[in-house]
């Protein structure tokens, strides 16, 4: 009986005494797990669930960002850069087509006593053809015909000039006239240089000694008069002598030394030089043999419309050259005031095809000293100061001027306590993105060290 008791007893359950405790266990943790399961779930709506001025404040561009630059007292320059040409004053092309000493055969070159790059005075002798010379004058008209005794004109007077200024004086032969006194100048002068000049004669002077024996049958023939002989009267005698005295003078007049077209260049300046030989010993003479440069050497360029308005004549210029990375000092000879027109230059002072850029201006810089001997027509780079500020001056970026509906000109400062500061300026010399100001109030309503604004930099990028 006993033991069927304490089976029911267990089977039972807990005793009443202790039922209380295990059910508030097991409520606490159905609590705590509810607690995790509302908090987890309030976080997720707290992320979906926003407010309308939350979602305005998240979806606001981020506070922007002000940029400033300082003020600086720096001298400012402005530069155009431009490519050039070395230039000569003239270029002569020496092409000799004379056949010989005795006119026959074809012209070849038997000497050149001169190489590229040299530099040659008036009176030099540049090259032989067929044993003749050929040699250098100073003058402005190019050679177009045979000089000859007689001959009168320009081209007359400045080979008379040329020969005085080589020490062969005239004589007493009238300006323009090639008279006695040019031919013995001429003479004295192909002795100095080692040569027989030719003679005008083309007879051989046949004529010459015709006249001369003219005269002296002339003479005898007044002798003769004298005695009786002959039937001739003296008077007869007389006039026969003056005729044939005559005819000697003008035959003496058109006779001797000459200046041949093919043995002379004219060059307007000196110093000359020879920028290049083409023609080699022993080679027949088909063209340019050798060329030659006059007077001083410039550069020449071509200015852009934009340009145009920022050059002047007496700016100061940098000429660099490309090949031996030489820099020489120049200054703007003269500034074109009218645009190329695109054809090929025709001067004797560019070379053939040379056309400039259409709308362009011819631009010619001389250098302070002399460009190196034979450069002409060698590239070099321009550098020419436009503008420059008078020493150190104020100077802002381009970007912190700003102007008004008035047309004043401003910028504004940006202080260290972060307020803003309108200063009215006048605006200079611009160049590398600076310009010179000049504020309106005085020098102390702007000073160098003080940050002006230059842009805003926001979510629209930089404004």
């Amino acid at each position: 009986m006993n033991d069927n008791r304490d089976t029911e007893e267990l089977s039972a359950g807990p005793e009443p005494g202790r039922a209380g405790p295990v059910r508030r266990r097991r409520w606490l943790a159905g609590m705590a797990a509810a607690s995790v399961l509302l908090t987890g779930a309030g976080v997720g709506a707290a992320q979906l669930i926003r407010s309308p001025a939350q979602a305005a404040a998240e979806t606001a561009p981020p506070e922007a960002d002000v940029l400033t630059a300082p003020v600086e007292h720096r001298v400012l320059k402005d530069t155009v850069v431009l490519r050039g040409t070395v230039r000569a004053g003239q270029t002569v092309e020496v092409a000799p087509q004379s056949a010989g000493g005795d006119g026959s055969g074809a012209p070849v070159v038997t000497r050149v006593p001169v190489k590229a790059g040299q530099r040659v005075k008036a009176g030099r002798v540049v090259l032989e053809v067929s044993g003749r010379p050929v040699f250098v004058l100073p003058g402005e008209i190019p050679v177009y015909r045979d000089l000859r005794p007689g001959a009168e004109g320009r081209d007359v007077a400045q080979l008379q000039s040329a020969l005085r200024g080589l020490g062969h004086d005239t004589g007493a032969d009238a300006k323009d006239v090639f008279g006695p006194g040019t031919k013995s100048a001429l003479a004295g002068y192909y002795a100095s240089i080692g040569y027989e000049p030719r003679q005008a004669e083309t007879d051989g002077g046949d004529r010459l000694d015709a006249a001369q024996d003219a005269v002296r049958a002339a003479e005898r023939a007044i002798q003769d008069a004298d005695g009786g002989q002959d039937g001739v009267t003296e008077e007869q005698a007389e006039q026969d002598l003056a005729d044939a005295r005559a005819e000697l003078a003008e035959v003496e007049a058109v006779s001797g030394p000459m200046l041949p077209m093919d043995e002379v260049v004219f060059v307007r300046g000196f110093p000359a030089f020879v920028d290049s030989v083409t023609g080699a010993v022993g080679s027949r003479v088909s063209g340019s043999v050798l060329r030659l440069s006059a007077g001083e050497l410039v550069v020449h360029g071509y200015l852009q419309e934009h340009q145009r308005q920022l050059v002047n004549a007496g700016q100061q210029v940098q000429i660099l050259s490309e090949l031996s990375g030489e820099q020489t000092e120049a200054v703007v000879a003269s500034v074109a005031d009218t645009p190329e027109s695109g054809k090929a230059a025709e001067s004797e002072d560019t070379t053939v095809g040379d056309a400039p850029p259409p709308g362009s201006y011819r631009l010619v810089v001389k250098p302070d000293k002399a460009l190196k001997a034979g450069s002409a027509g060698q590239g070099v780079r321009l550098t020419i100061e436009s503008a420059s500020t008078e020493g150190r001056a104020l100077v802002v970026p381009i970007t912190a001027v700003s102007a008004g509906a008035d047309s004043r000109t401003s910028v504004t400062v940006l202080e260290d306590n972060g307020t803003r500061r309108r200063v009215e300026v006048r605006a200079g010399t611009q160049g590398d993105g600076f310009v010179a100001v000049v504020p309106v109030g005085g020098q102390a309503a702007l000073r160098s060290g003080e940050h002006v604004i230059v842009g805003i930099r926001g979510s629209g990028g930089l404004r």
